[in-house]
């Protein structure tokens, strides 16, 4: 029995049944299914095999900054610098044990978010129901289903009645598909138009079936749809790439400068030992230690931010990527639009109206122009109906749920007139007859409710009612209503149309033939039906084009109706197909993607060759979705983004961040929060690599000079990690800069360090070497050795002090009306400069860090000589705008 190489919708039921050797009226028995189940193995997609958690601390580890400074620990080890190489190491597991902690916090928050598939399943076997668990079905089970139940595996439907499935999970498609038993002639059909068979994940809006199944986990289409993303290799963010490149920069300064320092101290007649040590000092000089924890903290502070608002990330540098995007591209279903089917307009008594509201809320107005009671154009709604809206939810059918909220707009209570109205008959919708008829108790009549397909119901009509009362329907009047018919359509809105007719009630038989009455009725009128867009994505797609960000609408639908929505949400551009997109080549779709607003009637394949496109053309992609279809794509995006609410287990495993409340505008605050934490970085890395070049340049010229090193390796520690860890940290969480959504994304290739950044920076450290020095040679010809360590590094540290300020504003002044708005700067400034008074001035720090206490004279010093750092750069900014203004 092999399941793949059949094509289930060309058989009939019974044909089906017997291939799987199953009959539809007793089910498997207990014994076949177990041997089936050890067979096809369990009804369940396959996930990759979790990483050990010692594996992902470890992971940590696999950075060249923090390479570098292993192998300055083992070399103070080797030469008995037990002292260094203990606190080194400190630093390097404290590092790691930051970014591991966040990164495993942000796996378990998503964790509890994830959804799997339908837990349980209702099932025939041994000749009676019972409800097992969904992974145990296997081929050849018998599932009853019924409106609200998702569906647990891939399937041939054995039985159907009034049966709609909701498939825009899977293929896209916003509106519920209408479901039937019969065979398909055609040997190849899209997914879409296998109108007999259902797919796992998919959910049924209304009716009742019964479903063979024939494939269940990877063998279904979803499970083939898994398969594609498993293949996907994860990719390195823009960020990532970037301080993987300014880590191999500063690796290869660093060595060269050791190497050429430790030759030259050997040389000159140094213990190897003091040469080493020299080198060990240097070489923590050199590597800006804090690198990778403060970018983990600014990182982990945007995740902690996204997830305040309504976002979770399963890796850190998601929201950076989200910062550089240039593209976002959007499924329609659920993302851009609300996933809620209202009625946005429609016709009665021979007058237009229009819907205010949108979705499930009874919220917003009928607008009419006379002041005609809408109660009979709205009461089929409430009554010819198998769905409730309760809550702002749903029970049933989409399409009916927008009836019963306008009817709710008009001032109908649908319930009350259910009850004042009990129905005693009806004929069920079928996609074969295009019609829902329903009978109800009026006094001495029955009155029918019909609602359905406009030409349908307009051909079964005689007479239509309009304000002065009932007409007959001659040609014109017909012409009329297919005009308003055609009007409605054309706004790619889903047009239904309501009648009714009055029977007496003696001439009413419910058991009788109640097509009987299938004729003769009054035609009341049309009501334009829509997903509507979200409130908030026009706003949002607004931003988006003022910060430089296309915006995609990437769909299943038909190119009308996705035309309609991009007009409403301000999206210009062209439109196109997916049979035109297959038509394309690649260089042709390169050539045209920019111009190309709208994406309509694609496949999950086409999704993944225009996500493939852009990025060719240089574009940092994300990719937002909420169904299966849309995971292959988010998985192959920059970044993937899907929906928490609507999306499927297989989405969100695809995806690096997931939508808790499933809102498109949501992204436009992560496409801000990356840019500022972009922007943070480089404050941080400007502020670290100046004070990195400040101490390599002093020792290096301390050396040059004969002069002893002007640090110890613990002292070059202090610096980096804690003197200016903490002020560093709290440039991750400055706050926007005006106008950062005014601009154009940076170039993907941009650098950290430009040329004039880089200038810049050395001349910061050219002003600390320099001060740094001066201040060492004083000391040595005043206090001697140990005192003029301290009053260099002291100057040193009070460098830092300073240079923060001109890390915080690159160019303007930084005396700007911000310049007290971080209060968490201003605080670790103050711990700081306290920290290194009892460093100095503190026994037990003396022995540590070889340390003596300074004369208030020399601490005035240090103050003025490090405040230089400051002052030269706000006098070098003043020329430069004095100079720029005057050309």
């Amino acid at each position: 029995m092999d399941n793949s190489k059949h094509l289930w919708y060309t058989l009939s039921p019974e044909i089906t049944a017997a291939t799987l050797e199953v009959d539809p009226g007793h089910g498997l028995e207990e014994n076949e299914a177990v041997a089936r189940l050890a067979r096809f193995g369990e009804n369940r997609l396959i996930e990759a095999t979790p990483r050990p958690v010692w594996l992902k601390f470890l992971d940590q580890f696999r950075n060249l900054l923090v390479i570098v400074l292993l192998f300055a620990a083992a070399l103070a080890w080797a030469i008995s610098n037990i002292k260094d190489a203990v606190v080194i190491l400190v630093v390097v597991l404290f590092n790691a044990s930051l970014g591991f902690y966040q990164e495993y916090r942000a796996e378990q928050t998503l964790a509890a978010l994830k959804g799997m598939l339908a837990a349980r399943a209702r099932v025939r076997r041994n000749a009676r129901i019972e409800e097992i668990n969904a992974v145990q079905l296997v081929p050849g089970d018998i599932v009853l289903l019924e409106a609200g139940d998702r569906i647990p595996a891939d399937g041939r439907l054995l039985a159907a009645h009034s049966l709609e499935i909701e498939e825009a999970a899977l293929t896209g498609e916003s509106h519920a598909v209408g479901k039937s038993i019969a065979a398909l002639d055609k040997a190849e059909l899209p997914l879409g138009d296998r109108v007999n068979l259902l797919y796992m994940n998919t959910v049924v809006t209304r009716g009742r079936a019964e479903m063979l199944v024939t494939a269940t986990g990877m063998a279904t289409e979803m499970g083939k749809l898994a398969g594609i993303i498993a293949s996907a290799g994860e990719l390195e963010t823009p960020l990532q790439k970037q301080l993987d490149t300014l880590g191999k920069k500063l690796a290869a300064i660093a060595s060269v400068v050791v190497t050429v320092i430790f030759v030259f101290d050997y040389a000159r007649g140094l213990p190897w030992t003091e040469a080493a040590m020299t080198a060990v000092a240097l070489a923590v000089a050199a590597i800006p230690e804090g690198l990778p924890a403060v970018v983990t903290v600014t990182l982990s502070i945007g995740m902690w931010r996204m997830a305040q608002n309504q976002a979770i990330l399963k890796k850190l540098a998601a929201v950076e990527t989200l910062g550089s995007t240039t593209v976002i591209c959007s499924d329609k279903t659920g993302t851009l639009t609300l996933n809620q089917m209202t009625a946005r307009a429609g016709w009665f008594g021979g007058q237009r109206f229009s819907v205010s509201g949108v979705g499930y809320a009874p919220d917003g107005r009928i607008t009419f122009e006379s002041n005609s009671d809408l109660r009979p154009f709205l009461l089929p709604m409430t009554l010819c109906t198998d769905s409730r809206v309760r809550d702002g939810q749903v029970i049933g059918d989409p399409t009916e749920g927008a009836l019963w909220v306008l009817a709710q707009k008009g001032g109908l209570d649908p319930e009350a007139e259910q009850e004042e109205q009990p129905r005693i008959a009806e004929i069920p919708f079928d996609a074969a007859h295009k019609f829902m008829a329903t009978f109800h108790h009026a006094g001495a009549t029955v009155e029918m409710f019909i609602k359905g397909a406009p030409d349908v119901l307009l051909a079964r009509s005689t007479h239509s009612l309009a304000e002065n009362g009932e007409h007959y329907l001659d040609a014109a009047a017909r012409a009329a209503i297919e005009a308003e018919n055609e009007h409605f359509a054309a706004q790619a809105l889903r047009v239904l149309a309501v009648a009714r007719k009055t029977i007496p009630s003696a001439d009413f038989d419910p058991a009788g033939d109640l097509w009987a009455w299938a004729e003769g009725w009054i035609f009341l009128g049309l009501t334009g039906l829509m997903d509507p867009p979200r409130p908030e994505a026009k706003a949002a797609i607004a931003r988006c084009a003022g910060a430089g960000i296309q915006v995609k609408m990437i769909t299943g639908d038909h190119k009308v109706t996705a035309t309609a929505i991009a007009r409403e949400l301000g999206l210009a551009g062209e439109v196109i197909e997916g049979c035109e997109l297959d038509a394309m080549s690649e260089a042709e779709l390169s050539r045209r993607i920019d111009g190309i607003c709208v994406f309509a009637r694609v496949g999950p394949e086409h999704k993944v060759k225009i996500v493939m496109a852009l990025k060719d053309g240089g574009h940092v992609v994300a990719m937002t979705g909420d169904g299966v279809n849309d995971a292959p794509a988010l998985k192959t995006a920059d970044i993937g983004v899907a929906m928490g609410i609507t999306g499927t287990a297989v989405t969100k495993e695809a995806a690096v961040m997931v939508l808790i409340d499933d809102n498109f505008a949501t992204i436009v605050k992560a496409v801000e929060e990356g840019r500022v934490i972009y922007e943070n970085i480089i404050k941080f890395v400007r502020f670290q690599l100046s004070t990195n070049i400040g101490a390599i340049l002093t020792v290096l010229v301390a050396t040059l000079l004969g002069l002893p090193a002007p640090f110890t390796a613990i002292q070059l520690l202090w610096i980096n990690i804690i003197m200016d860890g903490p002020p560093a940290m709290t440039l991750g969480v400055e706050p926007p800069r005006v106008g950062i959504m005014l601009e154009y994304p940076r170039h993907q290739a941009a650098q950290i360090l430009t040329g004039p950044r880089l200038a810049k920076l050395v001349l910061y450290g050219v002003i600390m070497a320099t001060g740094a020095l001066y201040l060492f040679w004083h000391g040595l010809e005043t206090h001697g050795k140990t005192y003029a360590l301290t009053l260099a590094f002291t100057t040193f540290v009070l460098f830092q002090f300073f240079n923060v300020f001109n890390a915080r504003a690159e160019d303007g002044s930084a005396f700007n009306a911000h310049f007290f708005r971080n209060g968490k700067l201003w605080l670790a400034l103050t711990c700081v400069l306290a920290l290194q008074v009892v460093v100095v001035h503190w026994l037990p720090a003396q022995d540590v860090f070889g340390t003596a206490a300074l004369e208030p004279a020399d601490w005035l010093k240090a103050v003025a000589v490090a405040s230089s750092v400051l002052l030269l750069d706000e006098t070098r900014k003043a020329a430069s705008h004095l100079f720029q203004k005057r050309q």
